[in-house]
């Protein structure tokens, strides 16, 4: 039987990952089995970059976190070694990088599961989330959609400017032969 304090310090552990979890935007649960420590660096280090908090936890903590943050269908994944990315911004950025290292690194480092926005989603539909376009992408193709019929209207304007030009250009010389 564990000592209180030993179990009050993992009931602070299970509310803090919970609380994570209700916040956070989405989320990549893997199996990291035999990633080497280089590689295992670099990938806490692109996370780190993108604003991903990535970290190991006990299968018991992530069913516990999960269920309170009303992620119950996580616990389906949670055997063998998991580690969790979590992502509070980007919905995207998680499983982009995650779903790259476990393409590189394969029967190594798998996807095992995900969430977005609440909804759990399985290996295959986090591997389908890691195609989409990031937040910085979308948000440039949205602004490039916005620029279009600025520029469309821009070059119409210059195009009569330039034919007025031709014309004038056209009765100047007229007018001096």
């Amino acid at each position: 039987m564990p000592s209180e304090k030993v179990l009050q310090s993992k009931k602070e552990i299970v509310a803090a990952l919970s609380e994570k979890l209700k916040n956070a935007t989405a989320g990549v649960l893997v199996d990291y089995k035999g990633i080497s420590v280089a590689d295992d660096t670099a990938l806490r280090r692109e996370l780190r970059e993108a604003g991903i908090e990535y970290a190991v936890y006990k299968n018991s903590m992530i069913r516990f976190a999960s269920k309170e943050a009303g992620l119950e269908e996580l616990a389906n994944v949670l055997d063998g070694t998991t580690a969790l990315a979590i992502s509070a911004e980007d919905p995207v950025a998680a499983a982009k990088i995650i779903c790259n290292y476990s393409d590189k690194l394969k029967k190594i480092f798998n996807v095992k599961a995900g969430f977005v926005d609440g909804k759990v989603l399985s290996a295959e539909e986090v591997a389908d989330l890691s195609k989409l376009p990031g937040r910085e992408q979308l948000v440039a193709m949205v602004l490039a959609g916005f620029n279009a019929p600025i520029s469309g209207f821009a070059n119409v304007l210059n195009a009569n400017l330039r034919g007025l030009a031709v014309a004038l250009n056209a009765i100047a010389e007229k007018q001096s032969a």
